[in-house]
């Protein structure tokens, strides 16, 4: 037994966290394709007046490139199922990962399990939080599986074959009845909340997903907001991901802003820390701030906090929406409104450098009063 249970209950808390990155790296080409290919798809189907909905415009170069983008976006979801299952489990853990977390995708099968326990719903399918729990649950069982002791005749076939049968098995009544039809029904009322947004809404879930998104410069905090948001492109919900995106790339680019507008304030090293916070910030890599606040986190996380908070919290109040799942300003194109993606991720800068620049004394001054 362990001697220190607050070090073994951090260690499991990071052991999820590393399988679950785990799942969403994997899943980031898929959304990528995705949703570059779908708003290729519409902006070609504009371009050229074919129809207003490009799924019905068949057989043109709009219509193709959103086959793409859509086939991208229903397989991202049981892909990032699977590799999390795979993070826990390894190869056993893979295809029942993947079968079950697209299983409680299908709107059609849970609602037929939900009529069996006696619940409406589950037409909109499990998405991506249905995923996590199943990928999770999966990749325990089947380690449970692979730790077992089994004759040696038995153990070639037990990674292709037995633990993923056995694991798909028994968990298929979990899948659907414990999570699947509960979780679709949430899933379904947050879409819909998330959909119909207006004013004071939009606003407050723009400033939480911003303030996020800064709060630990890429660590597990910001990893949330960023999973969110992601996870909600296959719904064709692309706000959340613009504010997320422009509030990630704020406080790099805020930080640098205040160090070349008043270098007397930072050390002199941190200059070239700004020189290179820019083309991190621009790139959509929040981790750029990580130097500044290192050096100064009580004066710098509530600068770059509240910069990014106003610069999701404007993105979501007017409407700018992002399919891309990352990128930065090389994606900036896909938005719907380009040029207020641009000015909300100028203000956001703008209001960290001020915020800096009010709260942090003269370097000298606070080395000397240390």
């Amino acid at each position: 037994m362990s001697s220190d249970p607050e070090g073994a209950y951090r260690s499991y808390l990071n052991s999820i966290k590393e399988d679950l990155m785990t799942g969403v790296s994997h899943m980031i080409p898929f959304v990528t394709i995705g949703g570059i290919f779908l708003a290729l798809g519409y902006a070609s189907a504009t371009a050229l007046g074919d129809v207003t909905n490009v799924f019905e415009a068949t057989g043109t170069l709009g219509w193709f490139f959103a086959q793409v983008g859509s086939l991208g976006l229903t397989i991202m979801v049981p892909i990032l199922g699977a590799y999390i299952s795979y993070a826990i489990a390894d190869r056993p853990g893979l295809a029942p990962g993947f079968v079950l977390s697209y299983l409680i995708q299908q709107g059609n099968v849970l609602q037929e399990a939900g009529k069996i326990i006696g619940v409406q719903g589950g037409a909109a399918g499990a998405g991506y939080l249905g995923a996590l729990v199943a990928g999770l649950i999966t990749g325990y069982v089947a380690r449970w599986f692979k730790q077992r002791n089994v004759p040696g005749f038995v153990e070639p076939m037990m990674p292709v074959l037995i633990i993923p049968v056995a694991t798909t098995f028994v968990l298929l009544p979990v899948m659907l009845f414990v999570v699947g039809v509960p979780v679709s029904i949430a899933n379904a009322a947050l879409t819909e909340w998330l959909r119909g947004m207006q004013g004071g809404q939009a606003l407050l879930v723009g400033a939480i997903l911003g303030a996020m998104m800064a709060f630990d410069m890429g660590g597990p905090v910001n990893k949330v907001a960023y999973v969110f948001a992601t996870g909600l492109i296959s719904e064709q919900i692309y706000g959340p991901m613009a504010a997320v995106m422009i509030a990630g790339m704020t406080p790099p680019l805020g930080m640098a802003l205040s160090n070349l507008i008043a270098p007397e304030k930072y050390e002199a090293s941190m200059y070239e820390n700004a020189k290179s916070a820019i083309p991190l910030g621009f790139s959509f890599i929040t981790e750029g701030a990580i130097p500044y606040g290192a050096a100064d986190p009580a004066r710098v996380i509530p600068g770059i906090v509240a910069g990014s908070a106003v610069a999701g919290a404007t993105a979501m109040g007017l409407g700018v929406t992002m399919p891309a799942p990352h990128g930065g300003i090389f994606v900036v194109l896909l938005s719907n409104k380009p040029g207020t993606f641009l000015a909300c991720i100028v203000l956001g800068t703008v209001v960290t450098a001020a915020i800096e620049h009010v709260i942090k004394p003269n370097y000298d001054e606070r080395v000397g009063n240390a």
